[in-house]
């Protein structure tokens, strides 16, 4: 019996150890939608990240994109998503940005690991479309950032709608919501989400409206429209109130909004910066959701929930810091950003500041007069200087590009620390809008050209 016992013993011990040895490894996670993880911009992967990359260095692959595009990259499994736009003001401002008739959006599908692109399904404009010119060149016609379920990805385009497609690139429906110009000829670039079996569009500019749809059918089921939304190009987040209530939460021209995503309908507004328009996207943690934003200066933090106007009950600290465009990182009790040539590190419990200045990258100098890059980008003063991209998380330390292509590796805390200063290429007609995306060891950054893949070399070189 002692026996049979012993050896009953060891087949359970070897059966472990064969299990563990044949386990498969924890999956890595997937980079969905814009700032990845309900819009944090922390990936969870322990999977560790280059500190110093080149063209020569811990560079997997970078590959030429059929169009340009300001819209950020999306990770599915083994599929890295972007979009782009061909055929119409592809060059400098000042150029002749040819026929709208020839204007193409385009879904493009990559392999994460080889670089390969798998396809390129393009998508026909509806038209008359916004001219290309003046601040609408800054970001074009593809500058909302695809969103996936894993088994469909949704994109937005403006005049053109919602568009869904399979995961082979096959479209399944489109729906417009609307074909309006926002009043100052910016254009749109709030990124969709998704809830539940809905995909909630922003439709700040082409109806000044939030639009839920049915992300099966491309239905439509609720449209709330409110005249504050053409100023806005914040991309919301969804913060759980409680096990039964759910905010979907944006930024607004001088309001925080907390809507009802399930018909969206107003639940709860509160003072925010004062400022007539709204680019950066919101941050959250611990119930509390934390908006820095305005020309002029501005933060806000305020606790979510309640109903109606909860600017004097649930507001948490208010600050006059500046940040324009950027979308902070909540990241161990400090709210960091880097933009306009600064580094900032705020005390999410009370909206102090450190501040330093950034190292200078070797980013080529802005060509005289504002020509350059599409639309003339790199002009050197005002919003053409400006940073678009926001910073992401992940193994530990901050990666932000500039918009000149000098990218940043940054470790949080009281005070950033710039740990190097990254770049990919010299070309001086290369525009670093974009957010990067991060997934299990491999950072995605996307240009106005190209799409970069950075990690760690066989030789293990950080």
């Amino acid at each position: 019996m002692a026996v049979a016992l012993r050896r009953i013993v060891w087949l359970g011990l070897l059966a472990c150890v064969a299990s563990a040895l044949i386990a498969p490894p924890a999956a890595a996670s997937d980079w969905l939608r814009f700032r990845g993880p309900n819009g944090t911009g922390i990936c969870p992967d322990t999977a560790p990240l280059p500190v110093e990359f080149g063209a020569d260095k811990n560079l997997a692959w970078q590959i030429d994109l059929p169009g340009r595009g300001s819209s950020c990259p999306i990770v599915v499994g083994d599929k890295v998503f972007v979009t782009c736009w061909s055929g119409y003001g592809m060059g400098a401002r000042d150029e002749d940005p040819g026929d709208q008739a020839d204007l193409k959006r385009h879904l493009v599908c990559v392999d994460r690991h080889s670089g390969k692109i798998l396809w390129d399904t393009p998508v026909d404009p509806y038209l008359p479309e916004d001219e290309y010119g003046g601040m609408f060149a800054e970001h074009g016609y593809a500058s909302h950032t695809p969103v996936s379920d894993g088994e469909r990805v949704y994109c937005y385009f403006g005049k053109t709608g919602a568009v869904a497609f399979d995961m082979a690139g096959n479209q399944l429906w489109k729906t417009q919501v609307g074909t309006e110009s926002d009043p100052r000829n910016w254009g749109s670039a709030s990124s969709p989400v998704l809830y539940k079996d809905l995909l909630i569009i922003t439709a700040s500019a082409e109806s000044e409206a939030l639009v839920g749809l049915d992300k099966k059918t491309g239905k439509e089921v609720w449209r709330q429209e409110a005249s504050g939304l053409s100023g806005t190009w914040s991309t919301p987040i969804l913060m759980e109130v409680d096990d039964e209530r759910t905010d979907l939460v944006i930024g607004v021209p001088y309001e925080i909004w907390g809507i009802n995503p399930e018909n969206g309908k107003l639940r709860w507004h509160c003072k925010g910066a004062d400022s007539n328009s709204f680019c950066a996207s919101l941050v959250a943690g611990d119930g509390v959701v934390y908006a820095v934003d305005g020309r002029n200066g501005g933060g806000t933090a305020v606790r979510v929930g309640g109903e109606g106007d909860v600017t004097g009950t649930h507001v948490v600290w208010r600050t006059q810091e500046r940040n324009r465009i950027v979308t902070p990182l909540l990241v161990d009790g400090r709210l960091c950003y880097l933009s306009g040539g600064m580094a900032v590190s705020m005390d999410a419990t009370n909206g102090a500041a450190n501040k330093a200045r950034l190292p200078a990258g070797d980013a080529p100098a802005p060509p005289v007069g504002g020509g350059g890059g599409p639309g003339g980008r790199r002009g050197g003063r005002g919003v053409r200087s400006m940073d678009y991209a926001s910073p992401i998380y992940a193994d530990e330390r901050i990666y932000f590009p500039s918009r000149r292509g000098d990218i940043y590796v940054v470790a949080p805390g009281d005070e950033l620390e710039v740990l190097a200063v990254n770049r990919l290429s010299d070309d001086p007609d290369e525009d670093y809008s974009s957010s990067p995306a991060a997934s299990d060891g491999q950072l995605f950054i996307r240009t106005s050209k190209r799409l970069y893949c950075v990690s760690l070399s066989s030789e293990g070189t950080l």
